[in-house]
């Protein structure tokens, strides 16, 4: 169960990377909470609109490493955006319920976003 979790966690960012919204639903709970630096959400339509903001500029996220428990996954990965961003590393501990995440909380410094935050988020 708990490399499930690690797969699944990677699974959610791959899709991101793909920008394939619809995919990234089928591995949230409808009261997904998000964590992070810039904003705290609730709900699955307020998660996936978010990560479709931040997915239209993403360019290219590379995992290098994950682990899990029975009931969280923590991935350390770097994301590449466009400039004014550019690559950022971050951290993300992922709580799962029945193979579904149910808590993102995101580790990372914020300060680059600062100029795409209403675009994320809006």
């Amino acid at each position: 169960m708990s490399q499930n979790n690690a797969d699944i966690a990677e699974s959610y960012y791959k899709a991101m990377e793909a920008k394939d919204i619809t995919r990234l639903g089928e591995y949230l709970h409808s009261d997904v909470i998000f964590l992070g630096p810039l904003a705290e959400l609730k709900g699955k339509d307020a998660v996936l609109s978010a990560a479709k903001g931040f997915s239209s500029f993403l360019k290219k996220i590379t995992i290098r490493s994950k682990f899990s428990s029975e009931t969280q996954a923590m991935l350390a990965y770097d994301m590449e955006c466009p400039e004014p961003i550019g690559l950022f590393r971050a951290a993300t501990l992922m709580t799962f319920e029945k193979g579904l995440i149910t808590k993102i909380e995101l580790f990372y410094d914020a300060r680059p976003f600062e100029k795409k935050k209403e675009e994320i988020f809006s």
